[in-house]
């Protein structure tokens, strides 16, 4: 266990374990390289488009519930890798539902992206 989490870590640390996990994360997940292209075609569509600060607040918030979305479904995959080797039903049903929790949250932000940018054109 790493010692560092004993006791109360200070923001410094904590801070410091947070980008490291997104690091991590981020860092041999192909799932990311979609959702880092979707979201470089969502900015780029804003810009040309000149949408407005809330439309802009709602894209900027649906890109981070799904890259949150994934982060979540990444760590839970990692947790069942070390936890079992071996095929486990229950498990498996578990990162099926983390999946479907970064489709959701995929195909909500896909729909106000939709609306935001058909409006515009």
């Amino acid at each position: 266990m790493n010692t560092e989490y004993r006791g109360t870590p200070s923001w410094r640390s904590k801070f410091g374990h947070a980008f490291r996990g997104a690091k991590k994360g981020i860092r041999g997940e192909s799932s990311f390289f979609v959702h880092f292209f979707a979201t470089a075609l969502v900015v780029a569509a804003a810009v040309a488009l000149r949408v407005t600060r809330t439309e802009w607040c709602m894209l900027l918030l649906c890109v981070t519930i799904v890259l949150s979305a994934e982060m979540v479904n990444t760590s839970f995959e990692r947790l069942a890798r070390a936890l079992e080797k071996q095929h486990n039903e229950d498990l498996g049903e578990a990162l099926d539902v983390a999946s479907a929790a970064v489709l959701i949250a995929s195909l909500g932000s896909a729909a106000v992206g939709l609306v935001i940018f058909v409006y515009r054109l």
